[in-house]
């Protein structure tokens, strides 16, 4: 192997500094709802644990980071769902982001929250969850917890894993986490760069398999995507949809819209904060006709030039109405959403600038059909350009839809070699 035997000393620090997270969110949670919530939920874990399962319970275990690593990781957990129809699913997520929309979720019997990644806590979920099969989703990877299921010789597989040279994994400070690598009797990478990447640390049980969410956004073009108030509101214009976006977003698609001509032209705008104050606020900047989702009727949707989604759940069927995309959080720092959702519609897409981080937006960067802007000039120009170009909007839209098209499979990958 790479390295050693678990450094005690590194272990020690590694748990007081989970100590010492977890007293500092408690004092954070005064001050921060959300904060309050994954607190109050983590608190919550064990009780319900001890009352929903019995030392007889078959299970499985899911954990996601948050709700975009529970898309990523869906389409196995469906899978997975039916084909042990007689065991108790448990899905854990750590950001109350992905917990508080997906606490629901008919995919699972138990939608909780992590507790903190000590060893006491590690050992007492293991104790009570004891999983036939734990996948992780990502890399959202907790030493305590990984090295605990490798000491209790249980299965876990780790899918459309992604990893960087600048992870701590591949640090020389790192041995910690390479050794909750270890755990996982395979790993499933979205690229062949992060196969390489454990196979420079003598990880050797991975495969290519690619990103789950592209049969996951796949399986939205099966669905009934029918939406009556998108279709009263767009009629027969062109319709722009920017979703996820942040007031940084915002400021250049309001700076878009004052300057815009509103001949044929419609535009949802689908917020990522839907708090009543900041929606308040991005209705009052836009100097045209204005409907909030929550406020609508057919009159209103029909004479309104900019719709406001101040809702959650209906975007990835919104974006079956677009001509245009625009998806958010690379003109800040807050990361890039989901591009993937648009592409497979075959749409061209519009993002910000800081998209380093996210591979599949740089392929599509590069076939052609999505666009990197940093000012609202560039925003406004590329705009008008798809607008005006229906040639160019529609060759660079086909362009995603191909793109998504030719990267589906990770799921029957993964499914084999689960046999399910």
């Amino acid at each position: 192997m790479y390295f050693s035997k678990n450094n005690i000393g590194v272990g020690f620090i590694y748990n007081g500094i989970i100590q010492f997270f977890g007293l500092t969110l408690k004092i954070i949670a005064g001050f921060n709802q959300k904060i309050a919530l994954g607190v109050q939920g983590r608190s919550k874990t064990f009780d319900i644990l001890r009352k929903n399962l019995t030392h007889g319970d078959k299970t499985l275990w899911f954990h996601c980071a948050s709700l975009g690593e529970y898309e990523q990781g869906l389409p196995i957990f469906t899978a997975l769902r039916k084909h042990y129809a007689d065991h108790k699913i448990i899905l854990s997520f750590f950001s109350p982001s992905g917990y508080e929309i997906r606490k629901n979720s008919s995919v699972a019997d138990l939608v909780i929250y992590l507790p903190l990644d000590t060893r006491q806590n590690a050992k007492q979920f293991i104790d009570l969850v004891n999983p036939e099969l734990t996948v992780f989703v990502k890399y959202d990877i907790w030493p305590n917890y990984l090295n605990t299921i490798k000491k209790r010789h249980l299965r876990a597989i780790l899918i459309s894993g992604v990893f960087r040279a600048d992870q701590r994994f591949f640090k020389f400070y790192g041995g910690l986490f390479r050794h909750a690598l270890f755990a996982f009797e395979h790993i499933f990478t979205q690229n062949q760069a992060s196969k390489i990447l454990l196979e420079s640390i003598n990880y050797l049980d991975a495969s290519v398999s690619g990103d789950t969410r592209f049969d996951r956004v796949t399986n939205q073009l099966h669905q009934d995507n029918s939406l009556d108030f998108v279709e009263t509101f767009k009629q027969d214009d062109l319709c722009i949809v920017a979703g996820s976006t942040w007031p940084e977003d915002e400021v250049y698609l309001v700076d878009f819209i004052t300057s815009a001509s509103f001949t044929n032209l419609k535009i949802v705008i689908a917020p990522h904060n839907i708090k009543p104050t900041q929606i308040r606020k991005l209705k009052k900047e836009l100097p045209v006709r204005t409907v909030l989702y929550s406020e609508s009727d057919y009159t209103s949707l029909k004479n309104s030039q900019v719709l406001i989604l101040d809702t959650i759940g209906l975007l990835s069927k919104v974006y079956s109405y677009a001509d245009i995309a625009y998806v958010g959080g690379a003109v800040g720092h807050t990361g890039l959403h989901n591009t993937l959702e648009p592409a497979v519609f075959g749409v061209p897409i519009l993002i910000g600038q800081n998209h380093k981080n996210f591979p599949e937006a740089r392929a599509m960067i590069d076939l052609g059909g999505m666009f990197s802007i940093s000012s609202s000039e560039d925003l406004q120009a590329r705009l008008t350009e798809l607008i005006s170009n229906k040639t160019l909007r529609l060759s660079s839209g086909s362009k995603n839809a191909d793109f998504i098209k030719e990267n589906q499979g990770a799921v029957i990958q993964i499914r084999n070699y689960l046999r399910i």
